[in-house]
């Protein structure tokens, strides 16, 4: 009996030791972006940085992790329009970081949200055959109260274990003074986006 207790102990320290070592649910094995290491922005009019262009996040994510970032984003455009789209990309700048805002569009337009987590699983599974590390944002439901965050983008960024960022844009939507519209933000909602951005490469140590 002492020596079965003694197995059982045992077994149970053994399982507590297993439980504190291991790895953290947010941890990826992520790459070190070198200093000619592209990064791609590809989204809608969130990226496109509608309202205040010049300030977009991608212009001001540059500047903060001091590497090319290409603004792939287009006013107006759906989850399939930009599946149809990210190959080209893809192929011209061999990124080796993809940062995915899309999907906006749809949520707008009600459109369905199954073909919205069908597209950016593809969107994502398409820029990894390319070596590229993925951060998905994810975008609020605008038909909610209060703008929360759409639940498909977590999900998605756990099913392809990808980094995540979903509280930054339903922050700025919730707050007017940084926005320039109703749906938009301004250069300093923009600004925001890209200090979140660059708060996760840099935890995760992708840039320093």
């Amino acid at each position: 009996m002492n020596a079965r207790r003694s197995f059982i102990v045992s077994l149970l320290a053994l399982s507590v030791l297993l439980f504190i070592l291991r790895p953290d649910s947010e941890a990826f094995e992520t790459n070190h972006l070198d200093s000619q290491d592209i990064v791609l922005a590809f989204g809608d009019s969130l990226t496109y940085g509608y309202g205040a262009h010049s300030k977009s996040y991608p212009v001001q994510l540059q500047l903060r992790i001091k590497r090319e970032v290409i603004n792939g984003g287009v006013s107006g455009e759906t989850s399939s329009q930009g599946l149809k789209r990210l190959p080209a990309l893809l192929q011209k700048y061999h990124p080796k970081l993809v940062i995915l805002c899309h999907g906006g569009n749809d949520i707008i337009r009600q459109q369905s949200k199954k073909t919205l987590r069908e597209n950016l699983l593809k969107m994502i599974q398409m820029s990894k055959t390319f070596g590229a590390e993925i951060l998905l944002v994810a975008v609020p439901d605008f038909h909610s109260l209060g703008l929360t965050t759409e639940s498909l983008y977590e999900e998605v960024a756990k099913q392809e274990n990808v980094l995540y960022e979903g509280k930054i844009l339903t922050k700025i939507e919730n707050d007017p003074a940084l926005k320039s519209d109703r749906i938009h933000p301004n250069a300093k909602g923009y600004a925001l986006m890209a200090e979140a951005f660059a708060e996760i490469l840099k935890k995760h140590q992708i840039v320093k």
